[in-house]
């Protein structure tokens, strides 16, 4: 099993997370990223969809995430499925693990809005469900 950090519309109950389930996905456990990264809403969908950047140590904030494994066939195909600006690279968590997750190009900002503050994706969500 290959482990996948997910922080967007493949976290259980959301739209995409039946593409992990599909795949023979299993949710290993809840996790912050080190504060290192900004996340951002990026333009576009739906399903509405988050972009995790990797900025200097230190300088970000720790975002909520899931752990999932998937059989090594199943990674394949579910990576080989990722729309850019999205990709797949290492990410650094709190827990001192290092797996595999989601990442978004720079150039996929433009347009984003920066939702940092939230500390993740559900929490952003909810606050755009909750009229002001």
């Amino acid at each position: 099993m290959i482990e996948i950090v997910v922080v967007g519309a493949h976290l259980s109950g959301l739209p995409l997370n039946h593409e992990l389930i599909t795949e023979g996905g299993v949710l290993r456990r809840a996790a912050l990223t080190e504060p290192c990264y900004r996340l951002y809403a990026l333009a576009g969908g739906p399903p509405r969809r988050p972009g995790l950047l990797r900025i200097a140590a230190g300088t970000g904030a720790a975002i909520a995430t899931e752990v999932w494994a998937l059989p090594d066939d199943g990674f394949g195909r579910f990576v080989s499925r990722i729309p850019a600006p999205l990709g797949i690279g290492t990410l650094l968590l709190a827990d001192g693990s290092r797996p595999k997750g989601f990442l978004v190009e720079p150039e996929g900002l433009q347009g984003a809005e920066d939702i940092t503050r939230f500390g993740g994706w559900r929490a952003f969500l909810a606050s755009i469900a909750t009229p002001a």
